[in-house]
């Protein structure tokens, strides 16, 4: 007959400590891709990692060959812990809301390669923060559109930046800028140099598709990218078309490197807007990012 299981005493700091440890493992998806994040060594995580395991008496993950794997008491526990950790900072935020004090952290998931817009919102939004509250700590994080939406709703983000999708209960919005993205190749393509090109031709050619959206034109996919650089580097390679935002391929088309197909048919546009969690606590840092990003210019 196995023993009850140990009640866990109550969380100290150091619990807090190696639960972040914990919460960026699992967020980054293993040891070595937190090294950089956590900027100690793999030894160091390994150890926390085992000390938390000791403390909770839980298995918590596999790690070896065969990669990261949470277990199911791993997968409760990481859950549990996004919760505490996002009421620590909502009772930080709270207190400094008391005293009418802009400071704490910001944390903001944004979809990859927006910097490049012309319309810099966000930036905008960020060094008016910046000159305001000095110290507060901001957090970005570079991810897909859904994880951005879970992160806001379960805590570990205060506001992500997003393509307008369907609209998941519990968010708001705020519109921020449409992005017009249209359809390229590289040179060395067939299609780079061609006097015509018709519809038939591209909807024939290899293309790459991205794996977090579906463009509104029929392609050809051979090929698939998670994230927009993924697709710059195989249209670079001259043997694929797909779409890219116009603002992101400048770079390659002011180089002569990169040619926009068919731009006044193959063309779409995507709104992209500021998402919260409704509801939240009183949070000053938040509420003032958001009211600079709602009035900055957007030059």
């Amino acid at each position: 007959m196995s023993k009850p299981a140990r009640p866990l005493p109550s969380v100290a700091d150091a619990d807090i400590r190696l639960l972040r440890v914990f919460t960026t493992v699992v967020e980054c998806g293993g040891f070595s891709a937190a090294e950089v994040e956590l900027n100690i060594s793999r030894a160091a995580i390994s150890q926390h990692m085992a000390d938390l395991e000791r403390r909770l008496g839980l298995s918590l993950c596999r790690r070896g060959r065969a990669g990261f794997l949470l277990t199911e008491e791993g997968r409760l526990a990481h859950e549990a812990a996004l919760r505490l950790l996002a009421g620590l900072e909502s009772f930080r935020s709270e207190i400094n809301a008391a005293h009418g004090r802009l400071r704490g952290e910001l944390s903001i998931g944004i979809t990859d390669s927006l910097v490049t817009m012309p319309r810099m919102r966000v930036t905008n939004a960020l060094r008016g923060l910046k000159r305001e509250a000095p110290e507060v700590r901001v957090n970005i994080r570079m991810i897909p559109p859904n994880e951005i939406e879970r992160g806001v709703l379960d805590g570990r983000l205060h506001v992500g930046v997003v393509p307008e999708r369907r609209a998941l209960p519990g968010l708001e919005r705020l519109d921020l800028y449409e992005e017009e993205s249209r359809l390229y190749c590289g040179h060395g393509h067939p299609l780079f140099d061609a006097a015509a090109v018709t519809r038939e031709t591209v909807e024939t050619a290899d293309a790459v598709a991205p794996t977090q959206s579906q463009p509104p034109h029929a392609l050809t996919a051979t090929a698939t990218a998670t994230d927009r650089e993924g697709v710059a580097f195989l249209l670079l390679t001259g043997c694929y078309i797909g779409f890219l935002p116009v603002h992101y391929a400048a770079h390659w088309v002011e180089r002569g490197v990169m040619r926009a197909l068919l731009p006044d048919s193959h063309h779409y546009r995507v709104q992209f807007s500021a998402v919260t969690k409704k509801g939240v606590p009183p949070n000053l840092v938040l509420e003032r990012f958001m009211d600079l990003l709602e009035r900055t210019e957007e030059a």
